[in-house]
């Protein structure tokens, strides 16, 4: 039987995909399987991606015919593994070697649903440590206690799903697939899902993934409408934590971050194509005004006066304002 499923998308990453796939070998295992996911790469990724079926022990290659973005790509793999456990890699991030093999002993000595580790954030030559916001290490939780308080960073905030690993169970329960389509923020409604859904979880002190920055393909520095997605995906996020049972302590959380992430790319609007701008703008105040009124009032309430000023302002901002290309 397979151990640990290791789920990989890759997309037009032909400078970087061979350093990930010298640490997937760093950390190759007898009963490990990569899914490597071409998410039809343009440059010479496919080719990299074949000879790596080859010559990477545990290697399988799955190509789309056509680009569907990470989440769909992700889901591809998630299909294919036939692992006890699950965990992602992005196809431009990297691995210290003996990672793998540590990862798997942290959740089978704690018998989770779900494992959170803390990250290497790789900027040029800049490597900084990123803690999984949770205080407690090594103890075995309720995801749902993890979710607050409103005000401060917690784990939902942490939503990077190469930071982890995974039980099986969660695939068979519907907890581990990401919405379709996303082409950004695909992991927030994903993290929310998990912690108010699934049964137990830890954060361990456990380092070894490597998260580049500053890709000029990463859609993170990209400017363009597939930015827009995360409008999308924070909608769902509202709406699900809305029909929970804890809705009344749990909306506030989730309107305060989705606030916050739409204040921060008004922030920094100037790198957006002018058209997608206007958009931008457009889509965000007719968000706030989808949101329950009385929490968004609570929230702008406990922010930031520049924050909090930004906002009120994009509330008043009249419907269909700007929408012109």
């Amino acid at each position: 039987m397979v151990k640990l499923s290791v789920i990989v998308p890759f997309y037009n990453v032909q400078q970087y995909a061979p350093d990930t796939l010298k640490s997937l070998r760093a950390n190759a295992h007898a009963d490990f399987e990569f899914i490597l996911v071409d998410d039809c790469s343009r440059d010479e990724t496919p080719d990299i991606l074949a000879r790596a079926e080859r010559e990477l022990p545990g290697a399988v290659y799955v190509r789309h015919e056509k680009n569907g973005g990470l989440a769909t790509a992700r889901n591809t793999g998630i299909d294919k593994a036939r692992g006890e456990y699950l965990t992602f890699l992005d196809g431009d991030d990297w691995l210290s070697p003996g990672y793998y093999p540590q990862l798997v002993d942290a959740i089978e000595e704690l018998g989770c649903d779900f494992v959170r580790t803390d990250h290497v954030q790789c900027t040029a030559r800049a490597r900084t440590i990123h803690r999984v916001p949770h205080g407690r290490r090594g103890v075995v939780m309720n995801p749902r206690e993890a979710i607050l308080p409103t005000d401060r960073s917690t784990s939902v905030d942490y939503a990077y799903a190469w930071a982890g690993v995974y039980h099986r169970r969660l695939v068979d329960r519907g907890l581990l697939h990401f919405t379709d389509g996303l082409r950004t923020a695909e992991d927030r409604p994903w993290i929310w899902k998990l912690h108010r859904e699934a049964e137990s979880f830890a954060a361990v002190s456990l380092l070894g993934v490597f998260y580049r920055r500053g890709v000029a393909s990463s859609l993170t520095q990209i400017g363009d409408v597939r930015q827009l997605d995360f409008i999308r995906a924070f909608d769902q996020v509202i709406e699900e934590t809305a029909q929970d049972r804890d809705a009344a302590k749990l909306l506030p959380k989730a309107v305060r971050t989705y606030c916050a992430i739409i204040s921060h790319h008004l922030g920094s609007i100037e790198r957006f194509e002018p058209a997608v701008a206007r958009k931008l703008k457009s889509m965000s105040a007719v968000a706030l005004r989808r949101m329950p009124q009385d929490v968004l009032d609570e929230a702008l309430d406990s922010m930031d006066i520049q924050r909090a000023t930004r906002l009120r302002r994009l509330r008043r901002r009249p419907a269909g304002a700007g929408v012109a290309a």
